[in-house]
């Protein structure tokens, strides 16, 4: 079986988290400058089979768009392009980074450790992930 990966695009850094091959489980994968991202998706896509690409949905409280969504709408058409096989879905993200912050006070990493912020995208598409897999 496949596995779905998702990501937390941002401008500058993109949490990157996928599941097993059975699909049951979300793992923190990693984060990649976001200028690298595509070639990165593409070696990976190269290793391991892809079922479903998930990207992120930022939307404010009343259920706008927010203000990155044209960025990742431009990142959707290369995406989409590089991978025209790979189904893309999109899954709400609100409040992913403060959930993400949440978990790591929770799990006891201390204070220089919670201002990684490679470590906050990274857990933030590892929520994505599971939200879409409690979707699905």
């Amino acid at each position: 079986m496949a596995r779905i990966i998702a990501l937390d695009f941002g401008k500058q850094r993109t949490g990157i988290a996928v599941t097993d091959e059975l699909q049951l489980i979300a793992s923190g994968l990693t984060t990649v400058n976001t200028k690298d991202l595509l070639q990165y998706l593409k070696d990976y896509s190269a290793k391991e089979n892809i079922a479903v690409i998930v990207v992120g949905e930022p939307k404010r409280w009343d259920n706008t768009s927010s203000e990155s969504e044209a960025s990742i709408q431009i990142f959707l058409k290369k995406l989409k392009t590089y991978f025209p096989l790979i189904p893309i879905d999109r899954q709400d993200e609100r409040f992913t980074s403060k959930v993400a912050f949440q978990t790591m006070v929770e799990s006891g990493l201390k204070k220089k450790q919670r201002q990684n912020k490679e470590l906050i995208d990274e857990i933030s598409a590892t929520l994505i992930l599971q939200s879409y897999l409690n979707r699905i």
